[in-house]
């Protein structure tokens, strides 16, 4: 049989990379997972009683783009939260969790061509891996930006030569970033989308940990944009019920943009898309219009934070993020860290390289490892220790 090559030389994803790695070595201790995004908080509990009255639903087709409740409900969170109003008819759309929407979004509205030229896909360094195969899918070319503590932890996109902002298409950006908690403040966004404006790119803004912060909310690049009279095609805004309310799950995601942006995903996703179940949808609608319980997970998270900055004061290069649930912690090899944490500790962590593209000292994630604060505080504090313990006192 004939195979593409498109994908022939993907690297393997990160968790088997990192099953290879530890999985034939014996755990030093209990095991501690902090390897993977999956809260361990208590979603609402009240979700499963809104899935089990709306039961009879999952004898129906569900509708693709998402109930008017669940749109509904998303635009309304949207006009709360960013301030911004968005048409739940034209300008939004349910996702089957956000990685969907990340990929079908550049196989609906990246051009074949950009100015004449193989368009540009412009990706931080590390990134989520959807990014680069999404790129590839629509055989454009990935441009990877190292995103370093020399640029803030999110990518430099205005050091880039014209001729590459030429021909670039999408743009994608995390903000806060996984997995260094970076976030992007009003002055980096306004100068994002003036190049893309300039350029005539799109902004693909994933913003998934948007809700776990310390004090202020974090910008976003919708607000933005509509203080600066963008054109409402230039973002595309990316968000999910995963990690604001503990449903990962539950698989729903939202994406805004402008209209015709829209229509063109909402076309492609009529032919190829997996929609969320009916009752799913009902119990997502009531999720996305409520915040009582987001304010209480946030707070878990603040206690969690406060947790390793006390276990890791001192440690040089110890950098406390702005937001999301990870610490993205300096080390002489990530592999080697990882590596020697399992077999004393039992604690599990992943590797930088495993986010990031590159070979050698070249990859920006060499040099790290990400540590999720997923569980509850009491294990998050007795795992850090350990951590500290093991890599830095010895």
């Amino acid at each position: 049989m004939n195979f593409p090559d498109r994908f022939a030389n993907l690297p393997a994803y990160a968790f088997p990379r990192l099953r290879a790695l530890l999985d034939h070595h014996a755990p030093g201790g209990d095991v501690v997972h902090m390897t993977i995004g999956e809260p361990k908080h208590q979603f609402p509990q009240w979700v499963t009683d809104v899935i089990v009255e709306n039961a009879a639903g999952f004898n129906s087709y569900p509708p693709n783009d998402g109930s008017d409740d669940l749109r509904g409900a998303m635009a309304g969170w949207i006009s709360n939260r960013y301030g911004v109003t968005m048409d739940p008819a034209t300008q939004i759309m349910a996702l089957n969790g956000t990685r969907e929407g990340l990929y079908n979004a550049a196989m609906a509205l990246c051009p074949e061509t950009k100015n004449g030229e193989t368009p540009a896909i412009l990706i931080p360094n590390p990134f989520y891996q959807v990014y680069m195969v999404a790129s590839l899918s629509v055989a454009a070319e990935p441009v990877f930006l190292s995103a370093t503590a020399a640029t803030g932890h999110l990518p430099d996109y205005e050091s880039l030569p014209v001729e590459l902002l030429q021909r670039t298409a999408i743009a994608y950006i995390c903000s806060p970033a996984n997995p260094q908690g970076a976030v992007a403040d009003r002055a980096y966004w306004q100068r994002l989308i003036a190049l893309a404006e300039k350029h005539d790119f799109c902004i693909f803004a994933d913003e998934c940990y948007s809700e776990i912060y310390r004090d202020a909310p974090p910008l976003g690049a919708l607000t933005v944009a509509q203080e600066m009279g963008a054109d409402p095609e230039r973002v595309v805004l990316f968000n999910s019920l995963s990690k604001r309310s503990n449903l990962p799950g539950l698989r729903s995601g939202l994406i805004a943009s402008g209209p015709e942006n829209i229509k063109r995903i909402k076309q492609l996703r009529a032919y190829s898309g997996a929609p969320l179940p009916g009752p799913l949808q009902a119990a997502a609608a009531k999720v996305w219009a409520d915040e009582a319980h987001v304010v209480e997970n946030r707070a878990l998270y603040v206690e969690k934070y406060a947790i390793a900055d006390e276990v890791f004061a001192g440690l040089e290069g110890y950098v406390s993020p702005n937001a999301g649930f990870f610490l993205w912690l300096p080390v002489a090899d990530g592999e080697d860290a990882a590596l020697k944490l399992w077999q004393q500790t039992g604690v599990r962590v992943l590797p930088g390289a495993y986010l990031a593209q590159g070979s050698g000292d070249e990859n920006p994630g060499k040099g790290y490892i990400r540590v999720a604060l997923v569980a509850a505080p009491e294990v998050t504090r007795e795992a850090l220790s350990k951590l500290r313990r093991c890599l830095y006192d010895d």
